[in-house]
């Protein structure tokens, strides 16, 4: 599930993915997910990390998460990006609270992490994620396939941002897991 082509050869922004489900076949449905993204006519999938199993972040459960981050190059637009990947979270169960509930299990949960260097804040979409520099179960996959990325949000490498939150972060556990074969 890991190497694609050269991502110079294809038009487009790159964009990050981060990928997560706690609730079902949580590493079949991130599988699963992976496959409904490459098949956008827009979409070029770059590369997925292998998936981490961490323990929920802020939120009352006893259900570990799978977490995996894919790069992909896309001509969609970031609010048709973030759009199609709630239509995936839809398919495969996905029920939105309301904003300002407490967080809660999911089937599937697809966060648009960041889209090239822009940044944004509308109503709908904030860009760059603002957690994911403070969430390992981010940091760690985003670590592994692209370590040396500047993150848009703190202008400094992915390895060097995760690296520093390890320190401070014992709360959060992270365990490199695998794809099955």
């Amino acid at each position: 599930m890991l190497p694609f082509t050269d991502a110079a050869s294809v038009r487009g922004q790159v964009a990050g993915i981060g990928f997560g489900a706690n609730i079902g076949p949580a590493l079949q449905t991130l599988q699963d997910a992976w496959r409904r993204v490459q098949q956008h006519p827009r979409i070029h999938p770059l590369t997925i990390s292998s998936p981490y199993r961490s323990r929920p972040v802020d939120m009352n459960s006893t259900n570990w998460f799978i977490n995996a981050v894919a790069l992909i190059r896309t001509t969609l637009p970031p609010q048709a990006l973030l759009h199609l990947l709630q239509t995936i979270e839809e398919e495969f169960g996905r029920t939105r609270i309301l904003s300002g509930s407490v967080p809660q299990d999911r089937t599937l949960d697809l966060d648009l992490l960041f889209y090239a260097d822009c940044r944004m804040q509308t109503e709908t979409l904030t860009l760059p994620h603002p957690r994911m520099a403070k969430r390992l179960f981010v940091l760690d996959p985003l670590a592994e396939i692209a370590g040396d990325l500047i993150l848009p949000s703190t202008d400094q490498p992915v390895r060097t941002v995760r690296d520093s939150l390890r320190l401070g972060a014992a709360n959060q556990q992270v365990e490199k897991s695998c794809w099955p074969s």
